[in-house]
Parts: C-alpha cells; structure tokens; sequence
C-alpha cells in the first residue's frame, strides 16, 4: 500500500508518501513541502486572513497533485494547531475541501504528542527505555513521556515558535522588555502545567524532534545539513543558553545567515530557542538527542500496524484516511522471475564450471545442458 500523509502546519505543508507492507519497515518513496506560514498571519480576533488562507489553500493543493501523480492509495490529511485554534477553522476546512477535494482532519495536540512520541519510540526502539519526548511546532509545544509505544503522560502546551514571536516579540530584533515578558510567559506556563508529569520516573532517553529543535542542535555545533537528516545531533542546554544573547540582539536577515536557519524560519528561531531552553531548564535535561522522525512518521507507523486490517480499525487517524480525488487508475502489480539475459548467463557460468556432470543414461550416451557432443 501507498499512503501519503499531509501535515498542514504553522509553517508548511509538509507531504510523505510511503510504501508499506506488514512486516517490512516504511520505505519512504517522494517528500513535498509549501510554505503556509499560518502562525505569524493571523488576526487579532484569531482567524487566519484571507491572503494566508488562499496560501494555504494553494499548499494544500500542490500536496495533493504530487500524492496523485505518485499513484497513492490513501492519503491521511490533518492540521495542527494553527488550524486547530483559529475562530474560523471550519472555513477554512471548507475551503480546502472545495479546492482540493481532500477534507483536513484536526489533530488534538494530545493526539499529536502521542503519535509523536511513537515515532520516537519507532525509531529509537525499546532500548531507550523510559523516554522523553519534546516538540515546538509553530503553534504548541509537545511533551510526551513513558516506556511503552504509547506515552504514559502527554502534555500539549500553546508555546509553539510562531505563535510567540507573533504574540511577544513584535519587533526586529525584540526589545529587552518584550524578551523578558516572553521568558516570564514561557515560564508560567511551563510551571502550571508540568506537574502532571511529576510521577513519571527520570528518562533514560530524553529526544527531541521538529525543524525548531533541528536548528537549534546545528546552531550549537551539531552536524550540518549536507551531513544528511539522520546524523547524530545533541543539542546542549549550556550551549543554547549561551547562544541566546546572540540571537537576541540580531536581525531577521541576520539570523537567515546562520548555519541551518532557513529565511522562512528566522523570524521565529528566537522564541523557539527561549522555549527550549526553558523547558530543558524546566525538566533538568542537560541535553537532548534530536530524532529525524515526526508527527509524520508516527502516523505512517500507526498505519502500518493496522495492515493489513482496514482504516476502520486504524484507531485515531482513522477519522483522516481518505482516497486520493482524482487517483490515476492503478496499473495491475506485474511481477516477473529473473530476465532471460540473466537465465543465459547462469547456464553459460554452470557450463564453463562442468556443471551439471554428465550422468549415463540407459542407452549408454549422456545427459548434459548444452548443445550434443560434437
């Protein structure tokens, strides 16, 4: 089966699309992404504009033509947090709907740790043992945590890097009292909230994952990006924290310089380094290991441990599945021995190697491949 699944996010909307069979890892067959930039675009009321919505509208339909063009059999479609929370959601969903013929699902951000951290889990194995798991989207930040596939706690706090660049740091570069209000925010917010994860024991394996965290990791030394996405990478508590002041004094364009800071990200790598920095500060982690699977990857092993089963059973993305709009007609799978060339070659290898030895026949003479003995 060929799925592909659709993340529409703060800040794109990322496309995977994957061959899998029962039994067999995921084999990742093409990767999509447009820009929506929805968390630093919406309005004072809460609603997504009309410029962004038809950005987002347009994303959503180059996703889709790139899914039927692969010939994908299922496509899971779903948006995060700046869809999730916008007061005119279901406009958009229309929209999208009416463009593209795809209806996006919405993720709960409870939802989103726990697929999350499955990924995680996915990746890292049951090695890791008691695991920890953090994600700063453009909208919300996720915290999961536990030993088994699923979390044993998850948390999904609105501390996402767009959203508090466009709530707390209007300037560029910020102010010093718009910085302090944000480190004050972040930390009230964190202190209310993570107590709900004070009976959990100390992980053994504390990773993170998304692009905030990935930039973050290559900012303070980590492997770069022509290293490939699964490099190891650490990001270091003391060495972000280090890298705070710098960030802070710069400029957008400034920071769009740095080694693994996409233009598109600039803006919001400040916030998202604050967050971070806190939360490691928050849970006493010295450092965390960056995982190359997402929310992504944790959808497409949630389908694969459904299959062969139908979507009706794929639990919390079942609501997402739907078939492709205008899917090509699915050539019949044509599956062919060895070539001929290959076969002659074998037989000419045997006959140069004696193989197989003559044996006698009844009537005296022998049996051998090849042409009869001259």
């Amino acid at each position: 089966m060929r799925i592909a699944v659709l993340d529409v996010g703060s800040d794109s909307a990322h496309l995977t699309i994957t061959d899998l069979r029962a039994g067999e890892p995921p084999r990742p067959v093409a990767r999509v992404k447009h820009p929506t930039r929805l968390a630093e675009a919406i309005n004072r009321d809460g609603a997504i504009n009309g410029p962004t919505a038809r950005r987002l509208v347009s994303a959503v339909q180059q996703a889709v033509r790139a899914a039927e063009a692969e010939g994908t059999d299922q496509v899971i479609a779903f948006a995060t947090s700046a869809v999730r929370d916008a007061t005119n959601r279901e406009e958009i969903i229309e929209q999208v709907a009416s463009a593209t013929g795809v209806t996006l699902g919405i993720l709960p951000g409870e939802d989103e740790a726990r697929l999350t951290f499955l990924a995680a889990r996915a990746w890292y194995g049951w090695s890791a043992g008691q695991m920890l798991l953090l994600d700063i989207g453009g909208g919300s930040l996720e915290i999961a945590v536990g030993d088994g596939t699923e979390p044993a706690a998850g948390l999904s706090l609105p501390l996402g890097a767009g959203r508090l660049t466009r709530e707390h740091l209007p300037d560029d570069p910020p102010r010093h009292k718009q910085l302090r209000r944000l480190h004050r925010h972040v930390d009230e917010q964190l202190a209310a909230t993570l107590g709900a994860l004070s009976d959990q024991p100390p992980p053994v394996q504390a990773v993170a994952t998304s692009k905030t965290f990935t930039q973050l990791a290559k900012l303070t030394g980590a492997p770069k990006a022509k290293a490939g996405p699964y490099a190891h990478r650490v990001l270091d508590r003391g060495r972000l924290r280090a890298l705070l002041p710098r960030l802070a004094k710069m400029t957008d364009k400034q920071r769009a310089k740095l080694r693994g800071v996409s233009k598109s990200r600039a803006r919001q790598v400040l916030a998202g380094a604050v967050v971070a920095e806190a939360v490691m500060t928050s849970l006493d982690l010295e450092s965390v290991h960056i995982c190359p699977w997402t929310l992504r990857e944790g959808i497409t092993q949630r389908r694969l441990q459904t299959l062969p089963l139908s979507a009706a059973v794929a639990g919390d993305i079942a609501c997402l599945i739907q078939t492709p709009p205008h899917r090509p007609r699915q050539r019949p799978e044509l599956r062919f021995g060895p070539p001929a060339s290959a076969i002659a070659l074998w037989l000419f290898c045997l006959k140069c190697l004696g193989y197989p030895r003559p044996r006698s026949n009844e009537t005296g003479g022998t049996d051998q491949l090849g042409d009869s003995p001259v």
